[in-house]
């Protein structure tokens, strides 16, 4: 079990405000209760079970002081899970003081940050760290402890972020589906820098919207959020796998232009850090929206979008393939909010297929589901494909969620 609650003594101090006028007249309380059933359609790799069922709380605190520029929010997240025991884990998502004052906003505490514009894959986005038990496809974060600076101007929006604090990504656990072919050693991670977990990190980003047109701009200096991995032999009987952190320079742009029916999408990125010489990445594409296809009015996306890199082997010793990326959107613009979302991803001897859609239930009730298939050529051996380690982990889950 992990229990993902690292914090400062600015944290604690935070948490005790919020404690304190947990009971003020302005104080807002909301958040979601979920459920969700998994169904695995082969047994695991090392034998897991086919079938896992969790439980999961994400309240929210929010306060802001009357007649002041201050607030404060407060987001912990828990979750339990018959199967995995890592993926029982316990995290505080967000909590934040922010003060507005005139031209300049101030936040500092811990809390998630987004950036990018792109459908299938966020390579500009990196001030949290992925909350790899919850979910792999990268849209879960931890919290991350921060101080923003922010203003905006003509010019447009300009951040500034220091970033105490480091978190290690989460894995599955042995019994726990998603994981890799050998254990992990979540407990002794290696770091390039001397000051390890605990070095500063920072970053800036300038963003702007122009005509039609969203741009963004950002540099990171710091840990990165994507480890690598050694062999750990120190016990020969039981080798495992140890994740390195090393320190990374990364420059990151995003854009987004709409165009009528059309929204046009491109995240590049330049990295140092991972290796000896600075690679590049990116992932580009469109989606175009018919309206109204149906008498109830529904909308329908059709997205397309291509994923390269300028390294030929990935971390891990994986060739590095193109990726092509072909998906469709569906809002049916109802009372229920229903939406779907079907993409396929296809590259050199592998595939993905992800199914997503969600509709309510009454008031305060939504069910989701959720399907993946994972395909990759065995024949190719098991470094032909970064899906090779989930190639039996095809699942469809359904959950329901609360809302109070």
């Amino acid at each position: 079990m992990i229990i993902n609650t690292k914090g400062t003594i600015l944290g604690s101090l935070l948490l005790s405000t919020c404690l304190m006028t947990a009971t003020a007249q302005a104080a807002e309380w909301s958040g979601v209760i979920s459920t969700e059933g998994r169904y695995f359609f082969k047994d695991g790799d090392f034998g897991q079970k086919q079938s896992e069922f969790s439980m999961a709380i994400e309240p929210e605190f929010y306060h802001r002081w009357d007649d002041s520029d201050w607030s404060i929010v407060f987001k912990p997240f828990l979750r339990w899970d018959s199967l995995d025991d890592e993926r029982t884990h316990a995290d505080i998502r967000e909590l934040m003081v922010r003060y507005v004052g005139g031209e300049w906003e101030l936040k500092a505490g811990i809390s998630k940050v987004f950036w990018g514009v792109a459908e299938s894959q966020h390579l500009v986005d990196i001030i949290n760290q992925t909350d790899f038990v919850e979910n792999i496809d990268g849209e879960d974060k931890l919290g991350q402890q921060m101080v923003v600076l922010s203003t905006e101007q003509e010019f447009g929006l300009v951040e500034l972020f220091l970033l105490p604090g480091f978190r290690e990504r989460t894995f599955a656990g042995d019994e726990g589906r998603f994981r890799f072919p050998l254990p992990i050693n979540q407990d002794n991670p290696l770091y390039t820098d001397g000051d390890g977990q605990h070095r500063l990190d920072g970053a800036i980003r300038w963003s702007k919207w122009v005509g039609d047109w969203d741009i963004g701009v950002s540099h990171f200096s710091g840990n990165s959020r994507e480890p690598l991995f050694t062999l750990d032999t120190s016990n020969p009987t039981a080798p495992q796998l140890q994740p390195v952190y090393t320190t990374i320079d990364q420059t990151g742009l995003d854009l987004q232009a709409t165009k009528g029916a059309w929204l046009w999408k491109l995240e590049a990125m330049t990295r140092s850090g991972f290796g000896e010489d600075r690679y590049w990445a990116a992932v580009g594409g469109f989606e175009y929206s018919f309206y109204g296809v149906t008498e109830g009015g529904a909308d329908l996306g059709m997205i397309l979008e291509y994923q390269t890199d300028s390294r030929d082997i990935l971390p891990g010793g994986y060739e590095q393939n193109d990726v092509a990326v072909v998906g469709f959107r569906l809002a049916m613009n109802d009372i229920q909010s229903t939406e779907a979302l079907l993409a396929f991803s296809y590259a050199d001897g592998q595939s993905f297929m992800n199914l997503e859609a969600s509709r309510r239930l009454g008031d305060d009730w939504k069910a989701v589901l959720e399907g993946r298939v994972f395909t990759v050529d065995e024949a190719e051996g098991p470094y032909s494909s970064i899906l090779y380690p989930f190639r039996n982990d095809d699942y469809i889950s359904l959950s329901f969620e609360r809302y109070f």
